[in-house]
């Protein structure tokens, strides 16, 4: 399996969410669409409660999690980047959100109005059919990283990581494999389900075979194929 091909299994493209309107679509939310703005660390909405609106991130990474009832640490199901938007599908199952959002860093996000959105939905047969292929996609990158990190050792755990962030803080149509991937060592546990001493020790690992290089928070992959080799069993 080639390395795109991998990523791809565990990591949505970003969409432009406006590419799929009509020009009097695009006009339409534009009227209606109002700028919010989160600091690093504050809820965007919270496990159970009902989705108001659709966010489009303009400005920082948005971490989608669950609270471990055993432990109550987080267990991070999805990072989004800027370009991607979310908290449409509890508005179209009418059900609760399953998950929380909280800003990684200072996040500024387009909301469109939940009455907005569907109505747009109503008029808009090119957006529903974009959002039917999203869904279908991110079901399959959700339960592809659920099971792969349930059967996966720590240190395949890790360097899968590792690979999937790279895309998260690759910015958009960047070329270079020169990313610094900026996570706290928490959210990167809770990113691969490990606890943080464990993460930490594996990285030393990597760090010590000069896989990677790190300072404070941020992270370097400098071998991305001594990650690819551990994730597919050769290293």
């Amino acid at each position: 399996m080639k390395a795109e091909t991998l990523i791809e299994k565990y990591h949505l493209k970003s969409m432009s969410f406006f590419d799929v309107l009509t020009p009097q679509e695009a006009t339409y939310v534009k009227e209606k669409i109002s700028v919010q703005e989160f600091l690093k660390g504050e809820l965007l909405f919270k496990e159970n409660s009902y989705s108001k609106g659709v966010y489009l991130l303009r400005k920082g990474k948005v971490k989608i999690f669950q609270i471990n009832k055993r432990d109550g640490k987080e267990s991070i199901v999805y990072i989004y980047k800027r370009g991607d938007y979310f908290g449409y599908r509890p508005l179209l199952s009418h059900q609760p959100h399953p998950t929380s959002a909280r800003a990684m860093d200072n996040v500024v996000a387009h909301y469109i109005p939940r009455e907005v959105f569907i109505k747009l939905l109503d008029k808009s047969l090119n957006l529903s059919r974009k959002l039917l292929e999203i869904l279908s996609k991110e079901f399959s990158v959700w339960i592809n990283k659920m099971t792969s990190f349930s059967q996966y050792t720590v240190e395949k755990r890790v360097a899968l990581g590792l690979l999937i962030l790279s895309e998260v803080y690759r910015k958009n149509n960047e070329k270079t494999k020169q990313i610094n991937i900026a996570i706290n060592r928490d959210d990167f546990a809770g990113f691969v389900g490990t606890a943080k001493e464990t993460l930490v020790r594996t990285l030393r690992v990597f760090k010590d075979k000069k896989i990677i290089a790190a300072k404070g928070t941020k992270i370097m992959i400098l071998k991305y194929g001594a990650l690819f080799e551990i994730v597919n069993g050769m290293g």
